[in-house]
């Protein structure tokens, strides 16, 4: 049976070693790290030599803040990026929790919480993860929106198996809109997004790449279907499509 390994960042050691023990009598194996900076290079370099399957990651660090652990994690290159963040927070704040959502968290729970909750939530996590696809890897690179298919791996976009022709850069702002389908990102989460990988150099005007993009995958440019325009607000990527 596959161990789980969980990388913690969380500066409360006292809160680290109780959660440890907790998650170890289930068979989570976790590493943890006191400050964003090392839980970074954790996740890049794990000690195991295992990626850790998930992240439980606190908002209140003494370095960065989670939601900036958050983002660079998500920007990362290779399998890392996309690892599970469970994010804990002191702080009761609705917000905090929409933006750790918008900024790639996978679930939040606030402190303090009940061991079992947690628990709960770390195993709801992983089931998602392995129902979602990890048995057959390939299949889980592909999105598939109606017609419209985008190969992760491939780095190919094809409608009615017919190839579009995007820029590396294009591929890049139209992957980061796929996969938060249904939310609405502004200009700023989508360079941000997209921001770290290896880009040509940068366009300030998203809105001519976004053009470019719909004459490449829509089949009305001028009424799009996948990617709506959210006025004075920024864009989303339509999750039901034909």
């Amino acid at each position: 049976m596959h161990t789980h390994q969980l990388l913690m960042i969380e500066d409360d050691e006292r809160l680290a070693n109780m959660v440890s023990e907790y998650l170890a009598q289930s068979g989570l194996q976790v590493s943890h790290m006191a400050d964003g900076a090392s839980g970074l290079a954790a996740l890049q370099e794990p000690a195991s030599g295992q990626a850790p399957d998930l992240v439980i990651l606190d908002l209140m660090l003494p370095d960065l803040d989670g939601l900036e652990v958050c983002r660079r994690i998500r920007t990362l290159n290779g399998p890392a990026a996309q690892v599970p963040i469970l994010m804990l927070t002191a702080k009761g704040d609705p917000m905090d929790r929409v933006i750790g959502l918008e900024v790639g968290a996978d679930d939040y729970l606030p402190k303090p919480f009940e061991p079992r909750e947690l628990l709960a939530r770390i195993r709801a996590i992983l089931r998602r993860r392995v129902d979602g696809g990890s048995a057959a890897a390939p299949a889980s690179q592909v999105l598939r929106f109606g017609s419209l298919e985008i190969d992760r791996d491939a780095r190919s976009v094809t409608i009615s198996g017919k190839p579009a022709d995007l820029t590396s850069y294009q591929f890049d702002l139209l992957v980061t809109l796929a996969e938060r389908a249904g939310r609405v990102l502004s200009r700023d989460q989508i360079m941000e997004a997209v921001r770290g990988r290896e880009l040509e150099a940068f366009d300030r005007s998203i809105d001519v790449h976004m053009g470019r993009i719909r004459a490449a995958i829509e089949a009305d440019a001028k009424n799009p279907r996948r990617i709506l325009t959210v006025r004075g607000v920024g864009y989303v990527f339509a999750k039901q499509q034909d």
